[in-house]
């Protein structure tokens, strides 16, 4: 058995049958010329069944007992089922947009095996538009967000006539990167090898010294600094801030990415707050139309990775909190109201160290511990009103064996208390959204997208900031 770190135990101990802790993708290929969806569809299967040496962290599984080892140990499957993990589904007529959606709203909400690997994927047929998509799940305690990326990323190529494409679970990927990688290294002597350890172990030790000059580090900011959101510090009660069912709503649509660059250059601003800034328009929009805006502004707790070119696959990550101006009703003022938060959570983290950032990012988190104890949340402060991500990927166009990639839209995890979730993903020369929620609790999900387009739209007509 293989030990289990608490960043992965976290998720399967927070997860509850209303609260799966799967995270997943939703990608759209567009058939190569002369290719009919059929045909990519079953190219897609017959590639993925062939693809039977496996990563390590897809035949991992939590140890048995589950309600003790489980939390502590992995162990592996010497056996993986493909007819299970892999699906392949035709939709109903008229095969719209509408009709994925919907296919991945239902499957979301369920489960996956903790007796098996905990992933899946589905090959999913019959859109009219001639596209073929995929969806997949994986166990959050299995990878992130940055990590599911770059899994994706590793079984395509920017070279359409490439045709060597596969499973991102296959081993064969690992291996490329592997080479990649120590190609790129140089030699290191023995001497420096040993030097680099110790340095380690010593920079380690220093990191955990510094803990408390850190905490008065962000103290101090939280005291002075009125743009800076601390850990501690209330958020508004919303809809947003409910107990949830396990039933979900998904919603995506994606948007130019130059239409975003634009509005961060002409506002003096990251392509990361504009994104933040579509989402405050949008949602202000929402909760008016639900008669449940606050008269305090919306917080979104929005994580930061901490990969690094070359490091190891799995879960790295801290978090900041933003504040994200949804009381002010001018989108100038909420553009400036959003800067100036996001520059007071960075200048505090830019002051570091990895171990650092990880306990801050756990202060800022510790609302997720009512998590577990469904309809509690009700009854507990919170600290931040919903979760927005933006997992960055390669402009350039991706293609597996021809068909190219022609959406890339995350799906993520809703959580008692925290009904809706919005994930961005930047590939390909667009900005794919994924906004999931609980489907009972929060109606008309689906209009938050229109909101997302105006949003947009009120921040291309913004005067440029001088």
């Amino acid at each position: 058995m293989q030990y289990m770190p608490v960043t992965e135990s976290m998720f399967l101990v927070a997860e509850t049958r209303d609260q799966p802790m799967h995270v997943g993708g939703l990608q759209l290929f567009a058939p190569r010329e002369g290719q009919t969806a059929e045909a990519l569809a079953d190219e897609f299967s017959e590639r993925f069944h062939a693809a039977t040496d496996i990563a390590p962290m897809f035949l991992k599984r939590p140890a048995t007992p589950a309600q003790v080892a489980g939390y502590t140990a992995w162990t592996e499957d010497d056996d993986v089922d493909f007819d299970y993990h892999i699906r392949h589904i035709i939709l109903p007529r008229p095969g719209e947009i509408k009709d994925l959606l919907r296919y991945v709203s239902q499957n979301h909400g369920a489960l996956l095996d903790r007796r098996r690997p905990m992933w899946e994927i589905h090959i999913i047929e019959g859109l009219k538009d001639g596209r073929v998509a995929l969806y997949s799940k994986v166990h959050h305690s299995v990878v992130d967000g940055v990590t599911a990326l770059r899994l994706l990323q590793r079984s395509l190529s920017t070279d359409p006539a490439d045709r060597s494409g596969t499973a991102f679970w296959d081993m064969e990927l690992v291996r490329r990167r592997r080479r990649r990688h120590a190609a790129n290294k140089t030699d290191r002597s023995w001497l420096d090898r040993v030097t680099g350890a110790a340095s380690a172990v010593v920079d380690t030790a220093g990191q955990v010294v510094g803990m408390a000059p850190a905490a008065a580090r962000v103290a101090t900011a939280g005291v002075f600094d009125k743009d800076y959101v601390a850990p501690l510090q209330m958020a508004p009660s919303t809809i947003l801030n409910q107990s949830i069912g396990s039933a979900r709503r998904f919603a995506a649509q994606d948007w130019p990415v130059e239409r975003l660059r634009a509005v961060a250059r002409y506002q003096h601003m990251t392509i990361n707050d504009v994104i933040i800034a579509m989402c405050a328009g949008a949602l202000r929009s929402y909760l008016t139309d639900q008669g449940g805006l606050p008269d305090e502004s919306l917080i979104a707790m929005v994580p930061v990775s901490l990969h690094s070119e070359g490091d190891s696959d799995g879960n790295a990550v801290t978090a900041m909190s933003v504040r994200m101006a949804t009381d002010l009703e001018s989108p100038a003022e909420r553009v400036a109201a959003i800067k100036a938060s996001t520059a007071g959570a960075k200048n505090v983290i830019r002051g570091l160290k990895p171990l650092q950032s990880l306990a801050l990012g756990a202060a800022t988190i510790w609302p997720l511990a009512f998590a577990t104890v469904p309809g509690f949340v009700e009854y507990t402060p919170r600290g931040f009103n919903l979760i927005i991500s933006n997992v960055p990927g390669p402009e350039t166009p991706l293609y597996w064996n021809g068909a190219r990639l022609d959406g890339c839209y995350p799906v993520s995890i809703p959580m008692e208390g925290l009904a809706m979730n919005i994930t961005v993903t930047t590939i390909g020369g667009k900005a794919g959204f994924g906004i999931i929620g609980a489907r009972a609790q929060l109606p008309s999900l689906q209009r938050i997208l229109v909101h997302l387009e105006t949003a947009l739209s009120e921040l291309e007509d913004l005067p440029p900031a001088s």
